[in-house]
């Protein structure tokens, strides 16, 4: 599913896809487009990419052809969903101690919609960091 998601193929893209969107969310999708988590995200982020699209803007970027992000953003993970808005990084607390990224993949469209809306309306009034309508900590698994 990798292929439906407008992919930025280098560091300038990337920075010029933040750099121009006034009005919505850029979500990056960062990772190998050949990785079966990248995968499902892709799929994830496609099914919504319509339901969000007035909104919220869906890039994805392959790490092994734009590696300039890499150690900036400590892109380490298989699978990395980052947000920005209006050129500003938005931190997101998903109860999991990382606020700076999702890095694992979701397969539920409605948290998905939930989560970029979230980080929409905290962004548009301003703040930095916004607080995930879930807890995603692992306590609450045992």
């Amino acid at each position: 599913m990798s292929y439906f998601l407008p992919a930025l193929k280098s560091g300038w893209h990337v920075d010029q896809a933040i750099l121009a969107e006034e009005d919505r969310v850029v979500v990056i999708r960062f990772g190998h487009d050949w990785d079966p988590d990248c995968m499902i995200m892709d799929e994830t982020l496609h099914s919504v990419a319509e339901r969000v699209k007035n909104f919220a803007i869906i890039w994805k970027v392959d790490i092994s052809e734009v590696p300039d992000f890499t150690k900036m953003y400590e892109l380490y993970d298989k699978v990395t969903v980052m947000f920005f808005y209006r050129n500003k990084h938005i931190m997101i607390d998903l109860g999991t101690g990382n606020n700076n990224k999702i890095n694992w993949p979701m397969e539920d469209k409605q948290e998905m919609i939930d989560i970029i809306e979230t980080v929409y309306r905290g962004a548009s009034k301003g703040r930095g960091l916004v607080v995930s309508p879930r807890d995603y900590s692992t306590r609450l698994k045992y």
